[in-house]
């Protein structure tokens, strides 16, 4: 499961020598000193008696706001300071994940165009071929920051990704499937990651949500999520019906989505408690991949499904990340015979510890047995 950053912070508020709220800054600065520490996108604009008094040598001040007065004596005291950069869509240093909360405020009031999430990908579609250093510098300064808070959300967890097309539809067969998938997963302790879309990742996301409540709580909000299939025409009524279910059923069970603005015409799922979005797609895909220490499972989709599996079984091929780790394709119809992707994988695996971490099953009701089962099975 994921870590409890309450409980971590009450025992050390930046173990890693970040600190990413003003708690965190005020607990540190408490303690003498901000020597060495990294303080990532705090408004430290009402911390400037704290700054002027404070050893500052040798920090950095990552996107935080501070008065020129308590600016000056950091930079003199031997501090890096990279200001906040001004009609960005998106903080570049931000230190925490997303939230959807986050990513679609202002849905009612402005519609999904005028959502931070619509925003950054109309800057990413305006800047993304534009060969300006500088916007490249910030998506790969975002993108670090991204990665480094997702590894600090899931130390110690152990996380089962769910891979799946994005155009399976709300109210499908195959949506409630994934979902069904998602609390099976969740509920025995594992920690659910997907793609971070629509379709059979979304409905991954929602079993995961759903997982601390009663049966019947899934089944409700599936027949209510049918009621907008797609996101297509609107992602408007399509992530305000995921709010209402959310609002109708809150605290609900966490999981992790990890989209992409490369594919910014999907939008993100709802049902994730934390959001890592990427600009650049390569390393959202292989960071998933590689966070996935419990294995995945693969459901049937298209293109980017098969790149998956494959980007999932070079790495359990060669033991680059160590011993493979469990690869579960679920549809034998799928995987056999419409994009027949299990018998290269068979091939590819025979004779190699990898052999004994693959699995092709019929349904998906199957499949956590199946991620249990090679689990335990040697590999080598």
């Amino acid at each position: 499961m994921l870590t409890d950053d309450a409980s971590t912070a009450a025992q050390d508020p930046c173990p890693d020598r970040e600190i990413e709220s003003l708690r965190e800054f005020d607990e540190v600065v408490a303690r003498g000193t901000l020597a060495g520490y990294r303080v990532q996108s705090v408004d430290l604009t009402g911390r400037t008696r704290a700054l002027l008094d404070t050893d500052t040598a040798e920090a950095v001040f990552l996107g935080c706001p501070m008065e020129p007065e308590a600016a000056a004596k950091v930079r003199a005291g031997g501090a890096l300071v990279f200001p906040p950069v001004p009609g960005l869509p998106f903080d570049p240093y931000r230190g925490t994940l997303y939230s959807p909360r986050e990513l679609f405020e202002g849905l009612a009031e402005r519609g999904y165009a005028g959502t931070p999430d619509a925003l950054a990908y109309a800057w990413f579609q305006r800047t993304k071929a534009d060969g300006d250093i500088f916007s490249s510098m910030l998506r790969s300064i975002h993108d670090d920051a991204v990665s480094d808070a997702l590894d600090e959300l899931l130390v110690g967890a152990r996380v089962v990704g769910v891979m799946g097309g994005h155009a399976l539809e709300r109210g499908s067969d195959g949506y409630a499937g994934a979902a069904r998938l998602g609390r099976a997963l969740a509920r025995s302790g594992l920690t659910v990651a997907t793609g971070g879309g629509p379709g059979a990742m979304e409905a991954a996301n929602l079993g995961a949500y759903a997982a601390p409540f009663a049966d019947e709580m899934l089944d409700e909000s599936l027949e209510l999520l049918a009621k907008t299939p797609s996101f297509r025409p609107s992602v408007g009524e399509w992530a305000e019906a995921a709010f209402a279910v959310r609002e109708r059923w809150p605290e609900g069970g966490a999981s992790v989505g990890i989209p992409t603005w490369f594919y910014g015409h999907e939008p993100p799922g709802a049902f994730a408690s934390h959001i890592a979005k990427y600009f650049a797609n390569a390393t959202r895909e292989d960071g998933l991949l590689a966070r996935s220490n419990a294995g995945v499972v693969f459901l049937p989709g298209a293109a980017g499904t098969v790149q998956e599996i494959f980007d999932n079984a070079t790495p359990n091929y060669y033991e680059s990340r160590g011993e493979p780790t469990p690869m579960v394709l679920v549809d034998r119809d799928h995987w056999t015979r419409r994009l027949p992707t299990w018998p290269l994988l068979e091939a590819l695996a025979e004779g190699r510890p990898m052999r004994a971490r693959i699995a092709l099953v019929d349904s998906v009701d199957e499949a956590p047995g199946a991620l249990m089962s090679l689990a335990g099975s040697p590999a080598g």
